[in-house]
């Protein structure tokens, strides 16, 4: 079985180079591994001082890099989900390939980025596929869109299939809309069939993990700490934090020792967040960490970790258990506010707020149309009651782990 490693963090704090690090300690480990950037600001060709571009290049034994080109992607490897999204567009007026020349949902272009990752995995070519990821808020939307996607298609597509096969007869004729084809439908079919399995892949813990990096400031220790709080809210597998820059005790400076002092502030801070997920610090090098050179003395110096490339900690997915009147659903926040959570119950979905994210979990068939009687955000978990009508241990066993 392969592994997918996923890195994020705020913008400017070292992701890139820390991912490079990993692909490095890997390949000398003997392993086939892909270093990919899945950040459209690619900087791949920077470190390691080579021409890269949207096509697999080996660097090394057992190395090599892809910058992933979402319009390309879309235009040349994945033309039935392009044709499947123009089918979606049909009645109002777009065709497919004014879809392909003139993206017009604004972040729906990552979602080719997801699909070629899970291409290269299936292949089965690499050990290790590492994936250099945008700054924390694009990554955010990259890794919740497959679920918000499949949520919609189960929701809306069977509707959708019966509504054009009974309206395309008339809709051109009465209202000039030309509504998807019967094989168009098929191409939205296939292209829900690619989100279950993508999302399938991207939430397995024993393939796919994401790894935080950040540096001890207070915004991006604040950043980190809603980056793992969204995670665990969307069902992703955090298993390791890095704190990279991190000064020496010995500074032979005042001003030196002052941001020492500050930055030892926020390491006990994240270390007081982050009690079950390993956290692994990187000094500050007095040079760039640009070029193979800088990159290999990286992962010779931290990365020599046991079990570096295991999934490290299992978190739980969302539960339920049996409860007096109904069911309790909970779910991990960690380092959330209560004051801005908030939770609605539709007759076949709860949804989850926090902040401005939304995540929507459907309900299993025994709690279709449950009512919410008490909601309590204690030790980081969000904890749900829901009431039935009937109760009984053989209904418990329709509920499952999501």
């Amino acid at each position: 079985m392969g592994r997918i490693i996923i890195f994020t963090g705020k913008g400017g704090v070292g992701k890139t180079s820390v991912a490079a690090a990993h692909a490095i300690a890997s390949a000398n480990e003997g392993k086939n591994t892909l270093l990919v950037s899945a950040d459209m600001a690619h900087n791949l060709g920077d470190i390691f001082q080579t021409e890269v571009g949207g096509h697999t290049k080996k660097v090394r034994d057992h190395l090599s890099l892809l910058e992933l080109d979402p319009d390309m992607l879309m235009k040349e490897e994945f033309p039935n989900v392009n044709k499947a999204i123009g089918a979606l567009m049909g009645s109002s007026g777009f065709s497919a390939g004014s879809v392909g020349d003139n993206f017009i949902i604004p972040g729906f272009e990552n979602l080719f980025s997801l699909l070629k990752i899970r291409d290269i995995y299936e292949s089965g070519e690499y050990d290790r596929i590492i994936v250099d990821c945008a700054p924390t808020g694009e990554t955010l939307s990259l890794l919740k869109l497959p679920e918000l996607l499949t949520w919609y298609m189960e929701k809306f597509f069977p509707v959708g299939k019966v509504m054009v096969r009974v309206l395309a007869p008339v809709s051109k004729v009465k209202y000039k809309v030309t509504l998807p084809t019967h094989k168009a439908m098929n191409e939205i079919e296939e292209m829900h069939g690619q989100m279950v399995l993508l999302q399938e892949l991207l939430k397995d813990p024993e393939i796919c993990s994401v790894r935080l990096v950040c540096v001890p400031e207070k915004m991006v220790v604040e950043e980190t700490k809603r980056n793992f709080m969204y995670l665990n809210l969307y069902d992703y597998q955090v298993d390791r934090v890095f704190i990279n820059r991190i000064l020496p005790d010995e500074t032979g400076s005042d001003f030196m020792n002052r941001w020492r002092d500050i930055q030892k502030k926020y390491i006990g801070e994240i270390e007081k967040v982050f009690t079950e997920v390993p956290v692994t610090k990187i000094p500050w090098y007095s040079e760039e960490v640009r070029g193979k050179e800088a990159i290999e003395r990286l992962a010779d110096d931290v990365l020599k970790i046991p079990d570096l490339f295991e999934i490290g900690v299992q978190n739980e997915k969302e539960t339920y258990e049996v409860i007096d009147g109904g069911y309790c659903l909970t779910v991990k926040l960690p380092g959330a506010d209560s004051d801005k959570v908030s939770v609605v119950v539709h007759d076949m979905d709860i949804d989850i707020k926090v902040n401005n994210y939304n995540r929507c979990i459907p309900l299993p068939n025994t709690l279709r149309g449950a009512q919410v009687t008490d909601v309590r955000f204690a030790e980081n978990k969000l904890q749900i009651s829901l009431k039935t009508k009937d109760v009984s241990e053989d209904a418990g066993k329709d509920v499952k782990q999501s």
